[in-house]
């Protein structure tokens, strides 16, 4: 088996928790338009949960506005209801098929409650990646216990699992940094 412990594996599954923790964060408002703000936005349309980029068209006419073109003219109102109705604090203005978005400035309150939404994602994904160290200690255990791997060979590969634990951990935190100060700047 301990050809069979492949710390690659586990190393993926780390980094596949950043990469949905930075996916996370391009959905938080820093103050400027951006598509992916509305990546989230889910519209109940043709009888089910959709995505609001199956329904729509997302598109930044400028810095502070976004535009949202509804292909179908029965959808309108439900998308400007999800829109309404999530927690970024969006006041579409309806134009024919067309959904104006303009981006009011960020309050001191609304940032700092931005900044807490950002730190339980960081949270939720630092569990993820020790949800996978543990898996891999798991295997690790296993593996020494049924004689598949000595001891002191599974004392090595644990140091380098907590080594890659420890490195995926220090990268969300940086990126929780950067986000934090993204979001808090005036």
């Amino acid at each position: 088996m301990a050809g069979n412990f492949d710390l690659k594996d586990y190393r993926k599954r780390m980094d596949g928790a950043l990469s949905s923790l930075r996916t996370e964060f391009t959905g938080l408002r820093t103050g400027r338009a951006h598509t992916a703000l509305l990546d989230n936005i889910t519209v109940s349309a043709y009888g089910s949960e959709t995505p609001l980029n199956q329904v729509a068209s997302v598109s930044v006419p400028e810095s502070r506005m976004l535009l949202v073109s509804v292909w179908d003219k029965t959808q309108v109102a439900a998308v400007d209801k999800a829109l309404r109705t999530s927690s970024l604090g969006l006041n579409p203005i309806m134009d024919g098929q067309t959904l104006r978005i303009p981006m009011p400035p960020l309050t001191e309150d609304r940032r700092r409650d931005l900044t807490k939404v950002a730190g339980q994602y960081s949270e939720n994904a630092k569990i993820a990646v020790r949800n996978v160290r543990r898996d891999a200690m798991d295997t690790l255990k296993k593996a020494e216990k049924s004689g598949d791997m000595s001891e002191d060979e599974q004392k090595a590969h644990i140091g380098d699992v907590q080594k890659a634990t420890d490195a995926v951990i220090e990268e969300i935190e940086s990126t929780l940094e950067t986000k934090s100060a993204e979001i808090m700047q005036v």
